[in-house]
């Protein structure tokens, strides 16, 4: 009698530890909230403890020692989960690593410190990127141009950008928003702030802005950028020590030479741009694909996302991990990119083959690394000003949205040596 209790109390015992070993958060189409579980990613990190992101296994699921804090966080933020032991955990790792699978395992090993470029003024909600970051509850710092000039900028592993206008041009809102008073309002800060680093116009402290930007990405630094932000930050670099701005901008003409005088190697992504000289026009250049141009509508326009492999091109697959690889297509100051303008070093995540238009590319420079993705919120088509803020609550397995989240943890993976 007392044998078969002991060998019950030996079985309980094994059991239960192998119960309580690793817990895998699956990321395909059994996902109840994607966005929340790389929440839950992040707040492991915060918690010193490393998590497995598994390429292209469950749509880049993420597995982590068990943890009764864990396994209660995951339930209290509605994440679907199983708790699997010690040979379950290896058995997947193994498959991952076969060499015939196109899966591999990235060690996410220390949690990256955000920042969010983007005026103090500004409400959550007028950025896709930020109120992403507040649904999945992963902390960041809102900074602006006092932080970057007085070189605050290396103390984070991640930068974001949004539908800031890095020429100086604010936006190009002028036609239809000059007598309202937030515009005037933006203008008095932002000519406030020129001056107070020394600057005659908003387009040179933009300008100084920028390259500090160039200077963080170039020492390991991530740049992430969304709708206007992309192009105008390659077109403020192109355009160094040339004014393009016209009058109502800056107080004189911009030089009629401008556009011969813009210096493409000096860019991240885009080359041989013609710049848009009418200031009256909603656009800064022909990088952005216009709604006329496209041909689309909300009904049938698309993204799809490029297969990468994943042992031979971690990087791109990182980036690239979904549940969907057909994405909705959503619009922005800038919608997207004419892929004749994209440099050929530069590699695309994302297109509409159909019209020939990137929406979300990736590039290397010096030590860091950059990624632009084109349109303003994954969840509304066209966004127009004043509009009420995006619900995720109503979305939270948006495919749109998880590509902005899988830049977040992008930074906290273990460097691997690359085999490209």
């Amino acid at each position: 009698m007392d044998i078969r209790k002991s060998l019950v109390l030996f079985f309980f015992i094994i059991s239960f530890g192998l119960k309580g070993s690793h817990i895998l958060l699956p990321m395909d189409n059994t996902q109840a909230n994607h966005l929340k579980a790389y929440g839950i990613a992040y707040w492991i990190l915060q918690n010193e403890v490393e998590v497995d992101w598994l390429l292209n296994y469950k749509g880049g699921a993420f597995m982590f020692k068990y943890a009764q804090s864990f396994e209660n966080e995951l339930i209290i933020r509605g994440v679907s989960y199983l708790v699997i032991s010690d040979a379950q955990a290896n058995g997947i790792l193994s498959e991952i690593a076969s060499p015939s699978s196109n899966m591999d395992a990235m060690k996410l090993e220390k949690y990256p410190k955000i920042a969010v470029y983007s005026p103090k003024s500004k409400q959550p909600w007028d950025d896709a990127v930020t109120l992403v970051l507040t649904y999945a509850e992963i902390p960041y710092d809102v900074v602006f141009d006092d932080e970057l000039m007085y070189d605050e900028l290396p103390k984070y592993d991640w930068l974001h950008l949004h539908h800031e206008d890095f020429t100086g041009q604010y936006g190009r809102f002028y036609r239809v928003y000059q007598h309202y008073p937030w515009y005037q309002q933006q203008q008095r800060e932002y000519e406030e702030s020129a001056r107070k680093h020394g600057f005659t116009k908003v387009s040179h402290l933009k300008l100084g802005i920028v390259k500090k930007i160039q200077a963080y990405v170039a020492s390991g630094g991530f740049l992430f950028a969304m709708c206007s932000a992309t192009d105008t930050y390659d077109i403020a670099l192109s355009a160094e020590g040339v004014d393009i701005c016209e009058s109502m901008f800056d107080g004189d003409p911009a030089d009629p030479q401008a556009q011969n005088k813009l210096d493409f190697k000096k860019t991240f992504a885009f080359e041989n741009f013609a710049l848009e000289r009418n200031p009256y026009i909603y656009e800064f250049s022909n990088i952005d694909t216009q709604p006329n141009q496209r041909g689309l509508t909300e009904n049938n326009d698309y993204f799809s996302l490029f297969q990468f492999s994943a042992k031979w091109d971690p990087v791109p697959t990182m980036l690239t991990q979904n549940h969907e690889h057909i994405i909705k297509g959503f619009m922005g100051q800038t919608t997207a990119f004419k892929k004749r303008l994209v440099k050929s070093d530069v590699i695309l995540l994302g297109e509409t083959k159909s019209i020939d238009e990137a929406k979300y590319i990736h590039g290397i420079f010096g030590k860091g690394f950059w990624t632009f993705y084109g349109g303003h919120d994954p969840e509304d088509y066209q966004h127009l000003v004043n509009e009420e803020p995006t619900d995720l609550n109503l979305h939270p397995n948006s495919p749109g949205y998880r590509l902005i989240l899988n830049n977040i943890l992008f930074p906290a993976a273990k460097k691997k040596k690359q085999k490209t």
